[in-house]
């Protein structure tokens, strides 16, 4: 047992892959190489800086010296300068030229952009990975008739492939959404205190033209293609609200998906995963609880309230910076990712493991069917000779009737055997079943289930296709 407050979200829920992206290592690391590139790119300028001393930072870049770091803290009490003092004095021969012309924000803010977009292709790898999942599911259930709802009423059948089909259509615009964020997350570069680049200015003796090529040399360096046109000490803040945004659109979808599987669930149609020792209620033995859902819903909601968080930031940023915006983001950004990291492992694991019931899903639909097949049987009726607006007003009478007989007395549906037994349809009971094969009435939706995979879904597993395979597991 520990005895102080650790986040569910590292000790639960999300991925030790996106903890570590989060983690003061990953960060200190990335300064480090942000402090090569930008010493790197000055030597390649023209500043009198030495290939012994770019070795030298190289070999410690990744031997971070924790101890003396923390000790200079507690003197100069600034995180940033204290690391480096600590990375000088382990190389004494780049000490001078360490952070050379930059701001705090140049390692901090760099790093930030840096681990959101480490932080989203992750994102992206595990909604591909789900999308390839349940299209398969999709495609195996296609045939399946189902009972539709709207308004959780009884509506005309769809199949069970074709619903799938809505959850996969809101994971596909997430990815859209994912994918432009990716392309267009720029760092700050190397812009000084308040952007204006003055120090850099004055190192490179007014040559605007290499101040231009530092900030294009250290963005490659690090695997980027821009910097931010022009920013105040910060990158702009919007960005987190882009960032968090994106995220955001996954939790909705994720938690539309768990409203209907838990109100399939209830109806015994199609469940999620249940392992054999799993209890679902301390006092009711017998009870499956669809907690994953539960739980996918409940992170989901956390990351939808979360993204107002950088939008308030955003917007309350006062002229070139203020720091109001350091100790929020440090939450919501971190926080936000990794929720939304849980909540992809989780609905990949539910995904991979749904529980199909046919006969349930028959018993439902052939219950209301006999209502929703009443304009067939009275066209079929017209064809013998029958009047339609007489067969019409008798279907009304006849339907009201059975209705009644299924709502106050819990008797099943008798609409075929009540028409079946009217002389004026001239129809005789088996006539009456043919009429009621459940693919009869769901339209194109196979069709639609099968187009839409291939045509929409496909070419998306096949781009990431070296990105499939992802296998979870889930904590508890």
């Amino acid at each position: 047992m520990r005895d102080t407050y650790e986040s569910p979200l590292n000790s639960r829920y999300a991925s030790k892959e996106m903890q570590y992206l989060f983690s003061p290592d990953f960060k200190f690391r990335t300064w480090r190489r942000l402090w090569i590139a930008l010493a790197e790119s000055e030597k390649e300028l023209g500043l009198p800086i030495t290939d012994e001393q770019i070795e030298e930072l190289k070999k410690y870049k990744d031997d971070i010296n924790y101890d003396v770091a923390e000790q200079e803290e507690k003197i100069v009490r600034h995180d940033v300068m204290a690391h480096v003092h600590a990375y000088a004095k382990q190389c004494p021969k780049a000490g001078g030229i360490i952070h050379l012309g930059a701001t705090s924000c140049y390692v901090g803010d760099n790093t930030d952009v840096i681990i959101m977009t480490n932080a989203l292709k992750l994102v992206r790898k595990k909604l591909v990975n789900l999308l390839d999942k349940l299209s398969k599911f999709a495609l195996e259930q296609k045939d399946q008739p189902c009972l539709a709802f709207t308004h959780f009423q009884p509506a005309q059948p769809t199949t069970l492939g074709k619903r799938a089909c809505l959850w996969l259509q809101d994971l596909e615009m997430d990815l859209e959404q994912i994918e432009f964020v990716i392309a267009n997350m720029k760092l700050l570069g190397s812009k000084g205190t308040t952007g204006t680049q003055a120090s850099f200015k004055e190192l490179f003796d007014g040559d605007i033209e290499k101040i231009k090529k530092l900030e294009e040399k250290i963005a490659a360096k690090m695997g980027f293609e821009k910097c931010f046109a022009v920013s105040g000490q910060t990158y702009p803040r919007k960005l987190d609200s882009q960032v968090l945004f994106a995220l955001g659109l996954i939790a909705q979808s994720a938690s539309k998906f768990t409203n209907d599987l838990r109100l399939l669930q209830h109806l015994k149609e199609v469940e999620e995963p249940f392992e054999k020792t799993q209890i679902g209620s301390s006092a009711m033995a017998y009870k499956r609880n669809p907690m994953r859902s539960e739980r996918i819903a409940s992170l989901s909601r956390f990351v939808i309230c979360d993204m107002l968080n950088p939008c308030i930031t955003a917007s309350t940023q006062w002229f070139e910076r203020t720091l109001d915006d350091s100790a929020n983001k440090r939450l919501s950004v971190a926080e936000g990712f990794l929720a939304i990291d849980a909540v992809l492992e989780l609905y990949i694991n539910v995904v991979d493991g749904l529980v199909v019931y046919p006969k349930m899903i028959e018993k439902r639909l052939l219950s209301e069917l006999p209502f929703m097949a009443t304009e067939n049987i009275m066209m079929s009726a017209v064809k013998k000779g029958g009047d339609r607006q007489e067969l019409h007003e008798r279907i009304r009478v006849h339907s009201m009737e059975a209705g009644k007989q299924v709502k106050l007395y819990g008797k099943d549906n008798d609409l075929l055997e009540r028409i079946a037994g009217d002389e004026a349809f001239n129809m005789s009971l088996p006539e009456l079943e043919e009429l009621m094969d459940p693919k009869q009435f769901v339209g194109i939706a196979p069709e639609q289930t099968v187009s839409f995979v291939e045509n929409e879904i496909r070419p998306i597993v096949e781009k990431y296709k070296d990105e499939l395979g992802l296998t979870v597991e889930i904590n508890v």
